[in-house]
């Protein structure tokens, strides 16, 4: 599997974060009261309710976009969160910046039965302490309107056809420079020289005339497909995928020929929060089968807990998800945090201020 290096996400920190300073943080909200900053599909009603029900804590969730969210909102949101849905590229950057305490692993049970290769990642054990419980994971393929796109496109370059001018889709977010590195052949789009990102920024100014938006969330990609808005995208896959049928929108999935996108996301908890009981609770609840299932059933997205995973998912299902055979991570391109982050950002923000 490909991991991030400690050092390269601290230096990543350093860089965005510059001088934001934990201290600036008020108290979170009153205990029992659990606020969660977290992925769309991770609070989900669906299984909320059974927790809210055997825990009798309240569940509040804000919704993140994007995985440089999560820095800001905590610096900037007074304390009011307490536990925090973090892909594996980001959480280093937390941990540096002070924002999350480390984890009890005596108070998760099913901690030991997280896969070992997800458990052991650099960037969520640092100092002898643990920062972070994997929760969940997959890969991020494309999707299309099939009722529109006739032959499967098979390659990222098809976000750059002019035939589908104003009805593609691209996320807000500094990874379209990965993806557009992978389709120019560059080697580590993790770790770009000036002159691939320039390169990779030409042509995202390029693609520019015909993108239809540069949606930020879940819910706004699928109301663009499902308006007929948007043929094509890149994805966070399952959720969009799943809620699209659901409405029946004429919707499937392709995987490039240049390889998908990975990640895990993991539970982090504030710094200071005094809801602290109910964050492991919460933790617990979706380390079990409730939460394992519950969130795989809701996006699609493959649990990290193979053991919950099996008493909850049919046969069928827990070899389609890959739960028997996690080898399958190798073949994906894990997200990482590059090096020189605060560079990918202001290339990536640079390409949407271009006219």
């Amino acid at each position: 599997m490909k991991r991030i290096v400690r050092n390269v996400a601290l230096a990543a920190a350093s860089a965005s974060l510059g001088m934001l300073a934990f201290s600036a943080l008020a108290p979170a909200q009153a205990e029992g009261q659990l606020s969660l900053l977290v992925w769309e599909g991770y609070a989900d009603p669906s299984f909320v309710k059974d927790f809210e029900a055997e825990s009798s804590c309240k569940v509040q969730a804000t919704y993140v976009g994007s995985n440089d969210d999560f820095a800001p909102k905590l610096a900037a949101g007074g304390g009011v969160y307490d536990l925090m849905s973090v892909s594996s590229d980001a959480a280093a950057v937390l941990v540096a910046a002070g924002f999350v305490e480390p984890v009890d692993v005596s108070k998760v049970p099913e901690y030991n039965n997280v896969y070992e290769s997800f458990r052991t990642l650099p960037a969520l054990n640092s100092d002898g302490q643990v920062w972070a419980v994997p929760f969940t994971w997959g890969a991020n393929p494309f999707i299309y309107r099939t009722d529109k796109i006739a032959t499967p496109p098979d390659t990222i370059a098809a976000l750059w056809d002019p035939q589908y001018k104003g009805k593609i889709g691209m996320w807000d977010d500094k990874s379209m420079l990965y993806n557009t590195a992978r389709m120019l052949g560059i080697a580590d789009p993790f770790n770009m020289s000036d002159e691939e990102l320039e390169k990779v920024k030409a042509k995202l100014i390029e693609q520019k005339p015909l993108v239809r938006k540069y949606w930020s969330t879940a819910g706004e990609l699928e109301n663009l497909f499902a308006s007929n808005e948007m043929w094509i995208s890149y994805t966070w896959g399952g959720l969009m995928l799943n809620d699209l049928k659901k409405q029946n929108v004429p919707v499937a999935e392709f995987t490039p020929k240049e390889g998908a996108d990975g990640w895990n996301d993991n539970w982090m908890i504030a710094k200071g929060s005094p809801n602290i009981d109910c964050a492991y609770k919460y933790i617990n609840f979706m380390m079990s089968p409730k939460g394992q299932c519950g969130v795989s059933t809701v996006t699609g997205y493959s649990a990290t807990n193979p053991v919950a995973a099996k008493t909850c998912m049919t046969p069928e299902e827990f070899k389609a998800k890959h739960q028997d055979d996690i080898s399958f991570v190798e073949k994906l391109h894990m997200w990482q945090a590059p090096p020189r982050i605060d560079v990918y950002t202001n290339t990536w923000n640079a390409v949407k201020a271009a006219p």
